[in-house]
């Protein structure tokens, strides 16, 4: 394979990606500038880390496009102080995004393979306020929580109330709800026992397994 300069890539992803699709915050796009992509793919997909879709690190699981990913971090408004949900950590590409970003993530992975891999990637950071857990990611964490901010990584047709229970008052959770030309990335705020919802941006991106809405029954 051809050597690649995966820092021009990337400056090319941040700025012909992410700052022309409305995402203004410095201390995001700093962190896409800062945690390299192509560390959290697999070696036959580097070549592709940085084209402007999702990309497949294990089957049935993605890496999230840059533009909406970065939509989403921004629309969290996550501050520095900040205790955050990643929520299908897949190789840890978010969290190490999230890790630049608040002031500790929880990394929560289903897949045992994937979440090993997403601690290897975050220990060679060096980014000692990511903790990587392996568990039921419809379960979410209780035990590490409350969250100020949960962070859905694919798309979702459901969000289990154990989810907005982890919550602080005035925590955030940030989505793509729904498939193809219908979806789109929604914000929900915690707020008296209950959550609040709102429509953000359109975004079509892969489901996160385990978030299909349970078939109807038909007669």
């Amino acid at each position: 394979m051809a050597t690649m300069d995966f820092a021009a890539l990337r400056m090319k992803m941040v700025d012909g990606q992410i700052r022309t699709t409305d995402v203004t915050s410095h201390p995001v796009l700093d962190a896409f500038i800062a945690v390299r992509r192509e560390d959290f793919v697999p070696e036959r997909r580097k070549p592709v880390a940085y084209i402007d879709n999702d990309v497949e690190i294990a089957p049935g699981r993605y890496l999230m496009a840059p533009s909406p990913l970065a939509k989403m971090l921004q629309l969290a408004e996550i501050r520095p102080t900040d205790h955050v949900l990643d929520l299908g950590a897949g190789t840890g590409y978010t969290s190490a995004l999230l890790g630049h970003l608040a002031g500790s993530v929880v990394a929560l992975e289903g897949d045992a393979a994937l979440a090993a891999t997403a601690k290897a990637n975050i220990d060679a950071l060096g980014l000692s306020n990511i903790t990587v857990v392996s568990g039921d990611l419809a379960a979410g964490q209780a035990a590490k929580g409350p969250y100020d901010v949960i962070v859905v990584g694919g798309a979702v047709e459901d969000i289990p109330d154990t989810l907005f229970d982890q919550l602080k008052e005035g925590g955030r959770l940030v989505a793509v709800f729904g498939r193809g030309l219908s979806s789109g990335a929604r914000i929900y705020v915690r707020e008296g026992g209950t959550q609040s919802e709102r429509f953000a941006f359109n975004a079509s991106v892969n489901m996160l397994p385990g978030f299909e809405k349970a078939p109807e029954f038909q007669f």
